[in-house]
């Protein structure tokens, strides 16, 4: 269930990053932000991907930093995918690049500029309070239900890795982790699949993944 603010930001604007986190949280919005909320020798890739599954909405410190940085690129590709939304706040009058124009065109944006950057922030807040108030009031007033047992899974280590691989030529070196995280959802080896072709990007693409899957599972 959502639960976070993601707050997705380049190292030169940790400052701005970081003083949007103190406000929010002191009037009671969780928020997540890296390195802060990343455990201690944990996978820094696989802990990012979980936060920003989980987060209720990232905002996006933007700025001509950001705007050159292939990790923002990397955390706003996977929150459209996860089909969460983004406000960007831009603290610098720049232009997204071609790269983020195509995930960004079509998000609400809020100018932070010019300085000082306090009265943007309170601004910011202010909206994020209310927009997220209702939503709150609806999660807690959701029936609960009892401990669910974990589905058990029909795969066997060699078959996951083989996914592992062909997702890695999909979408790079987080596969591992979504292919140790889709297993958790039980089922067998075309269940997974299919459950793993939903994190790759564009139809053609997915056919291609699910074909090799199959090879995987006719063993060829």
């Amino acid at each position: 269930m959502a639960q976070h603010l993601f707050i997705s930001y380049s190292q030169p604007d940790r400052d701005a990053a970081f003083a949007l986190v103190q406000r929010l949280e002191a009037r009671g919005i969780r928020v997540w932000i890296a390195p802060r909320d990343i455990s201690p020798s944990a996978d820094w890739a696989a802990e990012i991907i979980d936060a920003i599954s989980n987060a209720r909405l990232m905002v996006l410190i933007f700025s001509g930093s950001s705007n050159d940085s292939s990790q923002v690129r990397r955390e706003v590709e996977r929150a459209v995918h996860k089909q969460v939304p983004i406000l960007p706040f831009r603290i610098e009058n720049v232009l997204p690049s071609k790269s983020l124009e195509y995930f960004l065109s079509a998000q609400h944006w809020m100018d932070a500029y010019p300085p000082p950057l306090e009265p943007h922030i309170d601004r910011l807040c202010d909206y994020l309070d209310t927009a997220l108030g209702a939503q709150a009031s609806s999660v807690e007033h959701q029936p609960t239900h009892g401990a669910e047992t974990t589905p058990a899974i029909n795969v066997d280590a060699t078959h996951l890795r083989l996914l592992e691989l062909e997702l890695a030529r999909q979408i790079g070196p987080l596969a591992g982790h979504l292919v140790r995280r889709a297993a958790q959802g039980g089922g067998d080896l075309d269940a997974l699949a299919r459950r793993l072709a939903s994190e790759i990007e564009g139809e053609r693409e997915q056919r291609i993944f699910l074909e090799a899957c199959r090879r995987i599972g006719h063993g060829k």
